[in-house]
């Protein structure tokens, strides 16, 4: 942590909590709680086991148990060091426990930083769907540091590539054709190509976000493709495919399914592929019974009246919230847009 005063200038007291996983503890839980307390501050750790498969109930109640056994109290800051599965449990337990403490987020993902950091959505999953049990709360700054990213796997830095290419679609045209021209800088981690993309995707979601905090709108938008990704981590299991890999295959099926309803053309949704497949992103979903995919996608948060919505698109940057899906075209969409895994 280079500019440790970015969190010590905003804490309401000498005393934080970091939440972080066994993975990321390795790297980067010494310097930083080493970092802290050369300013004062003094840190409570807690070490969560790495991955999708434990953002759940169980492993809630063990930032709960660590903050209880410390005496923390309301004013205390939580800080999530680490990717979207951190940043979701810690802003979570942040949100209600004692009612609400501060939070600040570190990511360290390219996802995160792009997206799950960003906005004050808090979750855990539910064995019946993702991010079904949270709260809204807002952290105190987020911090991201493209640094990171050097230690990030292949198929993690791919993963966040889905999220920025979302916002080109839904909304950012000419940040689409941008990527188009730069993607293979980005999968290279060239820094210039990564600090612009990561600040871009965050004014888009931000602009967003301030319009619709509670997403009883607009912010609906930022769901492209997670209808169908959201399902398709359900129903292969929580951490079978990460959550960008996931939703890159949802946007194709976006795409494909305003194409086959008159809204999207072929050249649109080829372009789409392209990008993702530029970036080393699944462009076809895993096969799943129809019926199963409709069972998954009936839990999504967006479901509203008992109407499944989807975000679909009118051409590239041009997205809106369909609310009547005609039946026959999702089904057709659903069972050619498949490939076994």
């Amino acid at each position: 942590m280079r500019r440790p005063e970015l969190i010590t200038a905003r804490l309401p007291q000498n005393k934080v909590a970091i939440v972080t996983n066994t993975t990321l503890a390795r790297i980067y839980l010494a310097n930083l709680t080493a970092v802290l307390q050369l300013q004062g501050v003094s840190a409570v750790t807690v070490v969560l086991p790495d991955g999708e498969a434990y953002k759940n109930w169980e492993t809630l109640n063990k930032i709960f148990d660590a903050l209880l056994t410390h005496r923390c109290e309301r004013k205390t800051t939580l800080i999530a060091l680490g990717g979207g599965v951190i940043g979701d449990l810690a802003g979570f337990a942040a949100a209600v426990y004692q009612r609400g403490m501060p939070f600040v987020q570190i990511p360290t993902t390219l996802l995160a930083q792009v997206d799950s950091a960003v906005g004050g959505k808090t979750a855990v999953n539910h064995p019946l769907g993702k991010n079904m049990i949270g709260a809204f709360h807002q952290p105190l700054a987020v911090i991201s540091d493209t640094d990171a990213l050097n230690t990030l796997p292949e198929r993690e830095l791919a993963a966040g590539l889905a999220e920025v290419i979302k916002y080109g679609l839904i909304r950012d045209l000419e940040f689409f054709e941008w990527l188009e021209k730069n993607i293979d800088r980005l999968t290279a981690r060239d820094p210039e190509a990564l600090t612009y993309a990561i600040e871009r995707s965050c004014r888009n979601k931000a602009e967003i976000v301030a319009q619709d905090e509670r997403e009883t709108g607009v912010r609906a938008l930022l769901n492209l493709g997670h209808t169908f990704g959201h399902a398709i981590e359900a129903g292969l299991g929580f951490g079978t495919w990460l959550h960008g890999e996931a939703v890159a295959a949802g946007m194709v099926l976006a795409a494909a399914l305003s194409q086959r309803m008159g809204l999207a053309n072929r050249h649109d949704v080829e372009r789409i592929i392209d990008i993702l497949a530029r970036a080393r992103l699944p462009t076809a979903a895993p096969e799943l019974d129809v019926a199963r995919y409709l069972e998954l996608m009936g839990h999504d948060k967006k479901v509203e009246g008992g109407k499944m919505r989807f975000i679909l698109l009118k051409g590239i940057g041009n997205s809106f919230i369909a609310d009547c899906v005609p039946e026959d075209a999702l089904a057709e969409t659903l069972r050619s847009g498949t490939l076994s895994v």
